[in-house]
């Protein structure tokens, strides 16, 4: 059952007055009176009146809506993220609207093309964990501002906000060779992955520093940064001849992987293997042993993502310039590497 929308010309009949005096009552035009203004928002209030956003926005050629694509809205740092963004917006004039992609670029260029057609003023965007082509997003990017956060690519160029990925995996695996570890394993993603080959890069700086030898045996990959993936590549890193004496997971789903199968096979933790996970998820402190983490500040990101892009929007000058900007992370210390 279609229900009926309360129209302009409907206001405009029951007061008996004109449609065009009813549309600038509505939006406090200064040749309408205060009485007048007043009679037609009673109005309005009595008749549900609900006005059209995208209608509006068709008139003015400004709609005031943000567009906002994520991989995953259930993603806890995602989350966190998007917490941020909606606190942000509330300052604003601005509305968001936000979508999934589900890590699929098809939808991811689906939903991108639905966000230009809905008129959005600019878009804020997270890339697919499997995005290679970013045609879509340099198409995107000559129509609206576009600021890229999280998973991002030096391939589009805009403002891009992320956090110092190198130096959070470098505390990271430093903390574990100051705790006496040599044989440092890494379970990172695929290099496609700009996040994960960031983070590998940190990983590698602190070996190098440290006069740590680089053990191909230790570097682990997979597409797939689950729990059960760090049970998988855990059991295949304590199978080596030599294992490793640490484990740093690039996100904390795999270093609760880790755990758990190190505790299956009563491997003690940290004294024996020491397990680094990777933005500091709720479930880092559920398990036991609660886990040493880099914390990233997702709400941060958030805010200053929706920030930059109003910036942008309300700016007469050029946005289509690279502009990253990294946001420091604290490593935080819990049982995993360090028993007090």
């Amino acid at each position: 059952m279609i229900k009926e929308t309360t129209t302009l010309k409907q206001i405009a009949e029951s007061l008996n007055v004109s449609i065009s005096t009813v549309s600038r009552a509505l939006n406090d035009h200064v040749d309408i009176s205060d009485v007048t203004k007043n009679r037609v928002i009673e109005e309005a209030k009595r008749l549900q009146y609900v006005p059209n956003i995208l209608a509006k926005g068709f008139r003015n050629h400004k709609t005031n809506i943000i567009g906002v694509i994520v991989p995953s809205v259930t993603h806890y740092f995602t989350s966190t993220i998007l917490k941020g963004i909606l606190l942000e917006s509330e300052k604003t004039r601005y509305t968001t609207i936000i979508s999934e992609t589900n890590n699929n670029p098809d939808k991811e260029k689906e939903v991108l093309q639905t966000m230009l057609q809905f008129g959005v003023e600019g878009i804020l965007m997270s890339l697919s964990k499997q995005t290679k082509e970013v045609s879509p997003m340099l198409q995107a990017l000559k129509k609206r501002p576009l600021v890229l956060f999280d998973k991002v690519s030096s391939k589009i160029p805009c403002t891009q906000i992320v956090i110092n990925e190198v130096s959070a995996a470098f505390d990271a695996v430093e903390h574990l060779v100051n705790m006496g570890k040599r044989r440092i394993a890494i379970i990172k993603e695929e290099k496609d992955s700009y996040n994960s080959e960031k983070r590998f890069e940190g990983y590698l700086e602190a070996l190098k520093k440290n006069n740590l030898e680089i053990d191909n045996s230790l570097i682990l990959s997979t597409d797939d940064s689950s729990i059960k993936e760090g049970k998988r590549l855990t059991r295949q890193l304590i199978c080596l001849k030599e294992k490793p004496d640490a484990i740093f997971c690039i996100t904390d789903s795999l270093a609760i992987g880790v755990i758990k199968t190190l505790k299956k096979v009563a491997i003690k933790i940290p004294s024996e293997i020491a397990v680094v996970g990777f933005s500091n998820s709720s479930h880092s402190t559920i398990i036991e042993p609660n886990i040493t983490t880099v914390n990233q500040p997702g709400n941060r990101i958030g805010k200053l993502a929706l920030q930059q892009l109003v910036k942008e929007i309300e700016s007469e000058e050029e946005y289509l310039t690279s502009k990253f900007i990294e946001i420091n992370t604290n490593l935080i210390i819990r049982e995993s590497t360090f028993t007090g």
